[in-house]
């Protein structure tokens, strides 16, 4: 962790380990091991003796974690610290029982109208302040989609100690053996049933500590309380074992991906956001897991079925979440046809929600669009409110890469491209690198295609199949793009049952083993 709050001795309060009591104005802050920031006038003015001040090395941002925030984060990184100790003495059945249990919960009627009330009153707190509640409303098919992916879990095989390889030598042997990897951190955006998702990880005996967003704060605390606990305490799980950092504060999340107790830290919400706390864990030497910007990208070349590319566009854009349709590419050879049925796909996916819709087209691309569409207005569902708006709007190419977070109104951006290489290009340049579709009915331009574009996603039609649940029916702890590079030895999807470790055991069957052949005197 780079945490200007350094500790001193008392016998040198001045000296190179001197705890930092206060901030001036204007004072320097070395960053990037050759950078320079100065503190502002209002942090100067807010920091406190016993808070802490963390520099992200990557930006220069200068972060206040007030000590409350930080005893928040500390104590229930704390308790799941302690859980995990235990855990090794939980069964693989008990692990079973608590996710039947918690799934259980959910299902009552009783105990679920709690939930809801409690959920009620953050999406009316959410929507007064001009939040986006698309993500949390807590909805029959949510809670059904919790429910089922508990019971996948606790349906789920133990993996706890499962011998995966064994290399057998004369008198001996060596088991590479799965084990837990410990503490997983989680920031989450406003989302009721990341609690589902995250507790996944206990399936491989890890335990779990997270952090979800303000908005669904008043929710989370309803499920731990009427749900969660429950679950842990009828099965005999240690307490702790998913703890829930209870603050409103950005700086308790900020505060738990510093703790070096973490064995990994999932991140998932806005791109800014998540790339910033990707990069205080990686400083903290915390492997990370980043769900940040998305945005599905769709190409169609020249030999592109009408109807397929029609129904992808469509089934693209049922609503906004990461893996929805946000960037067109069309070849130019057939931008005369299939742009038609481009903008009738999006009008259609519009009335389907019962909204119109909102292109952006880059700029050079407008020619294919007609004038009846580059002259209207719309009424736009915003998450502050209808907003009158145009209904298209020019955007520059260095703008491709901004994902569109709509809430009723389907949103999209459309580019001619000369072949599917520019494509890919433009792709690879702008995109966050997350998931890639190609229309066409050329093997040959599937092959390219696969390999040019840099994405742990590629599909051949609709984009929304990007999910854990979905794709491999598995709940997902997240999905993760290739903006900061490939990721080392994993997929994309991060469930439950891919966090862990790998432990060698030896079984030493012949006494008289040596290196040098020595036998025993």
């Amino acid at each position: 962790m780079d945490d200007a709050a350094a500790r001193s001795s008392p016998k040198d309060p001045a000296g190179p380990s001197a705890r930092l009591e206060a901030l001036v104005p204007g004072m320097a802050i070395v960053w990037g091991g050759d950078r320079v920031t100065h503190v502002s006038a209002d942090l100067a003015e807010a920091f406190r003796a016993g808070d802490r001040l963390v520099v992200v090395q990557e930006t220069g941002d200068l972060l206040h974690v007030p000590a409350r925030e930080a005893a928040v984060a500390a104590a229930a990184v704390g308790r799941a610290h302690a859980a995990f100790a235990r855990m090794g003495r939980v069964s693989d059945a008990a692990i079973s029982a608590f996710f039947e249990a918690f799934a259980a919960n959910l299902e009552d009627e009783a105990r679920w109208g709690r939930i809801a009330r409690a959920n009620a009153a953050d999406v009316e707190s959410a929507r007064a302040r001009g939040r986006s509640t698309t993500r949390l409303a807590a909805s029959e098919a949510m809670r059904r989609d919790m429910i089922a992916g508990l019971r996948a879990w606790a349906a789920a095989p133990a993996a706890r100690g499962q011998v995966i390889e064994t290399v057998r030598h004369e008198g001996w042997r060596v088991e590479q053996t799965l084990a837990p990897l410990g503490v997983v951190g989680f920031v989450f955006e406003g989302r009721p049933n990341v609690f589902a998702d995250a507790t996944g990880v206990l399936r491989t005996g890890n335990t779990v500590v997270f952090r979800i967003g303000s908005d669904a704060l008043g929710t989370a605390r309803a499920i731990v309380e009427h749900a969660l606990d429950p679950a842990l305490a009828a099965a005999g799980l240690p307490e702790g074992a998913a703890a829930l950092v209870d603050s409103a504060s950005h700086a308790a999340g900020w505060s738990m991906f510093c703790d070096a107790r973490l064995s990994l830290a999932v991140a998932r919400g806005s791109g800014p956001a998540v790339a910033q706390l990707g990069a205080i864990a990686r400083q903290a030497g915390i492997a990370v897991s980043l769900h940040g910007t998305g945005g599905a990208w769709m190409m169609a070349d020249a030999t592109a079925d009408a109807e397929r590319f029609h129904a992808a566009v469509f089934h693209s854009l049922d609503r906004k979440v990461c893996n929805t349709l946000n960037v067109c590419c069309i070849v130019r050879e057939r931008a005369h046809d299939l742009t038609p049925l481009f903008l009738k796909a999006l009008r259609q996916a519009g009335e389907r929600r019962g909204h119109g819709a909102k292109l952006h087209v880059v700029e050079g691309s407008q020619g294919v669009v007609p004038q009846d569409w580059l002259q209207a207005r719309t009424l736009v569902a915003r998450a502050e409110g209808p907003r009158d708006e145009p209904l298209v709007e020019l955007l520059a190419e260095a703008d491709l890469g901004r994902e569109w977070e709509w809430e009723e109104t389907p949103e999209v951006t459309l580019v001619i491209v000369d072949d599917i290489d520019h494509a890919a290009a433009l792709f690879n340049r702008h995109s966050p690198r997350f998931t890639a579709s190609l229309i066409s009915q050329d093997p040959d331009a599937h092959r390219r295609f696969y390999e040019a574009v840099d994405a742990p996603f590629v599909g051949d039609g609709f984009t929304r199949w990007v999910d854990g649940q979905y794709a491999l029916k598995k709940p997902e702890l997240g999905l993760s793009n290739w903006e900061h590079g490939r990721l080392f030895a994993r997929g994309g999807v991060l469930a439950g049952d891919g966090v862990f470790t790998v432990r060698s055991r030896v079984v030493q069957d012949d006494p008289h083993l040596d290196r040098g052949g020595v036998p025993t005197p």
